[in-house]
């Protein structure tokens, strides 16, 4: 291989570490996202396919790290196969290359699609145990931004045509989140 060893990491919130996913691998460049899986709209892949040439190779520590669903993961496997760079992911141990064998292309299915019914049960298992805490009265959801009083003066402020973008601004919170005070406001 003639071509640069490039790293791909994922982790799904800032305070996440993903040095641990690629560590022992020897690599030319390493491209972190700091994102949820869930597409592949996410800065550092996008930069990662613009950046790799023929006979580079990715490498991933697994499956899911670069792809939640088993259509993107293909796609992005079979994207980067055909401009003749090489996929490897760590965990699996399953190297991809463009002429992958029939028994390759079906591994990268199967392991895609268990790496896609595992992120399923783990919603499934977070949805259950939500409502379960909110049954016992432990989950009370995200802690109010504003204190009552500065949502009364948020909702007065923007009855009297204060634009959304500037109230956002004033009580540094997003637009929806102003929305979503307004909401509720219309609501009592």
């Amino acid at each position: 291989m003639n071509g640069q060893r490039i790293g791909y990491v994922r982790v799904s919130t800032v305070d996440q570490n993903g040095v641990r996913q690629l560590d022992g691998q020897v690599l030319d460049r390493v491209f972190t996202d700091k994102a949820s899986g869930r597409d592949t709209a996410r800065p550092q892949l996008t930069e990662l396919l613009r950046f790799v040439r023929d006979g580079d190779a990715v490498v991933v520590h697994s499956m899911d790290r670069l792809a939640r669903n088993l259509d993107d993961l293909r796609a992005l496997v079979q994207r980067l196969t055909k401009r003749g760079v090489r996929v490897e992911f760590v965990k699996e141990q399953l190297v991809f290359t463009g002429e992958d064998s029939p028994m390759a292309n079906l591994m990268l299915s199967v392991m895609g699609a268990f790496a896609e019914f595992e992120r399923s049960l783990i919603r499934e298992r977070q949805r259950e145990g939500i409502a379960l805490a909110k049954q016992r009265g432990a989950y009370k959801g995200r802690k109010k931004t504003l204190t009552p009083e500065r949502a009364a003066e948020l909702v007065q402020r923007a009855d009297s045509g204060v634009p959304k973008v500037v109230l956002a601004r004033d009580y540094g919170i997003s637009r929806e989140t102003v929305y979503q005070y307004l909401r509720q406001a219309a609501l009592k």
